[in-house]
């Protein structure tokens, strides 16, 4: 049986509301505050939170005790995972009731790795794979590899909203499929897997 393979930011979460909150807390705009936010990818390859915070800080000319880098921290995992798309949450919890086997591969840092296995939509995937307990992520093709060892099949449908994640995926031989929305997923899945409701 086809394993079913989603990514995280974006698919499942929303663009992380938190981020006018993080910005306020640190007493920038939203704009200067994203331009040094989104520059995550030592984070979810393996870095530390307070790394990616003093990163922060220092591109924002501030400097971040142990504390706030906490508090940040908090914000930013709760900001991801608190408030999930309900549309996908519902196709995810459609396409587990059909028996088929799901599994997560996000590019995140392994402390939002460890909150994200505890939220209830988790229960529905035999695998959760993050970046940051890798070392890699997409779209080197060593994550691809590492997932497709996981799941114990490289037979997969892969969804994710990064034109370059799915053409990395494309490389190490897996079905990628770029992510538009939920209601296009399930329209594209039930074409594979009958119904799947609405």
């Amino acid at each position: 049986m086809r394993w079913i393979v989603f990514d995280f930011g974006e698919v499942i979460s929303q663009r992380n509301p938190a981020r006018p909150a993080m910005a306020a807390k640190l007493g920038v705009t939203l704009e200067t505050f994203e331009v040094a936010y989104w520059d995550r990818d030592a984070y979810d390859r393996g870095g530390s939170d307070a790394d990616y915070w003093a990163r922060i800080g220092s591109a924002l000319g501030l400097t971040l005790d142990d504390a706030l880098v906490r508090e940040l921290t908090a914000m930013d995992n709760a900001g991801w995972l608190d408030d999930p798309v309900v549309e996908t949450v519902a196709l995810i919890e459609d396409l587990s009731a059909l028996g088929l086997p799901l599994a997560l591969l996000s590019n995140a840092p392994s402390t939002f790795g460890r909150l994200a296995e505890k939220v209830p939509w988790a229960k529905h995937f035999r695998h959760l794979i993050f970046s940051g307990d890798l070392g890699c992520a997409k779209p080197d093709a060593a994550i691809w590899k590492h997932a497709s060892d996981v799941i114990g099949s490289s037979d997969v449908i892969f969804l994710d909203d990064r034109l370059s994640n799915v053409e990395g995926a494309l490389v190490a031989g897996w079905d990628a499929r770029l992510w538009t929305s939920a209601a296009a997923a399930r329209a594209e899945l039930r074409t594979e897997f009958g119904d799947l409701g609405p």
